[in-house]
């Protein structure tokens, strides 16, 4: 029997701040996942790395931060890839932040998240929220509601 490869792996941030959440501007560049796209800070897991080591050396490579401490919150996996969802507040003031990696960055309010794009002055126009980024945010403000109310 044929073995199957393994979907790749990645480990992504919700990075929060007021009730508003962290997102990245992907490039345009129509060979990575969600060209143009908003979606999380992280990125793939290196040959033996755990999805704990892989989400804060993303961070720190991203965006120049260093997260006092992150959380799973679910592993989600479809067709194509196994994303480990980490959740933690960003204790930085945005501008803090320096971007090596996407067009741009920029904090979401509940409502940008629930419309599913957003104006993007470094791209000069509006640009949409990836699907599966969209989702995941929606589940974690679910969970957060619900958490909030025990």
């Amino acid at each position: 029997m044929l073995s199957m490869s393994a979907k790749p792996e990645v480990a992504i941030a919700i990075l929060y701040q007021n009730n508003r959440f962290l997102l990245q501007l992907r490039d345009d560049i129509p060979t990575i996942a969600w060209p143009g796209h908003w979606a999380f800070f992280g990125g793939h897991l290196e040959p033996g790395e755990d999805p704990d080591t892989a989400v804060y050396r993303e961070l720190e490579e991203e965006i120049g931060y260093t997260a006092p401490q992150l959380v799973l919150f679910e592993r989600v996996e479809d067709e194509t890839v196994v994303r480990h969802v980490y959740h933690g507040p960003l204790t930085v003031p945005v501008k803090q932040l320096v971007l090596t990696e996407g067009l741009d960055l920029g904090l979401w309010s509940v409502d940008d998240i629930r419309r599913g794009k957003r104006f993007s002055p470094r791209a000069n126009g509006e640009r949409p929220l990836g699907p599966p980024h969209q989702q995941i945010l929606l589940s974690f403000l679910g969970h957060r509601r619900i958490e909030q109310a025990i």
